[in-house]
């Protein structure tokens, strides 16, 4: 993978909001790698587990899905299928749009989709999502995904993320307005 693509991947500064008290932030480093900013109580060689689970990323990204990927999820090489991961994507990226046009929706577009990192069996992987555009009939929403792993040496990547288009649709399968109240 393209070191390039690693560039600020990890979630994690002073405003994320997290749902436990033992949460500490973690901030992102240029190479994509997560370290704890809070010094330890006591030193040891090895950082304690940090518990990432914010339900909003600082800004306007919000926490839709989390799901961990299982054996029968893994492609030829032992990674987790592409596919899969595309299917989880499209799920997350239909829930704030759901809301918005509150009804049925179709997905029209995938405008954009990175594979940034490998996605192994038991990664935590949390998706999320915000609105980039709605437009009369469409909604298009931008998706992020991180995985938790290494529960002995916990690292947060970037993983993935996408640009999709659903349009509202009708109880016969046509573009209906979108609400905009």
């Amino acid at each position: 993978y393209d070191q390039r693509m690693q560039q600020d991947d990890t979630p994690g500064d002073a405003s994320i909001h997290p749902p436990v008290s033992t949460f500490k932030p973690a901030s992102a480093h240029r190479s994509g790698h997560v370290a704890d900013p809070a010094p330890s109580p006591a030193p040891t060689p090895a950082r304690a587990p940090s518990r990432l689970s914010p339900e909003r990323l600082g800004d306007d990204r919000e926490l839709v899905l989390r799901v961990v990927p299982m054996p029968a999820d893994v492609n030829a090489n032992g990674d987790i299928f592409g596919g899969w991961l595309m299917a989880q994507v499209d799920v997350a990226g239909s829930i704030l749009p759901y809301r918005i046009a509150r009804g049925r929706m179709a997905t029209v577009a995938v405008n954009q989709f990175l594979f940034k990192q490998p996605v192994s069996v038991g990664d935590l992987l949390s998706f999320y999502a915000r609105i980039e555009r709605i437009g009369k009939t469409s909604i298009t929403c931008h998706v992020e995904v991180y995985a938790e792993r290494n529960p002995v040496n916990p690292e947060v990547v970037k993983v993935t993320e996408a640009s999709l288009t659903y349009v509202a649709i009708d109880e016969h399968g046509k573009p209906r307005t979108v609400p905009r109240d």
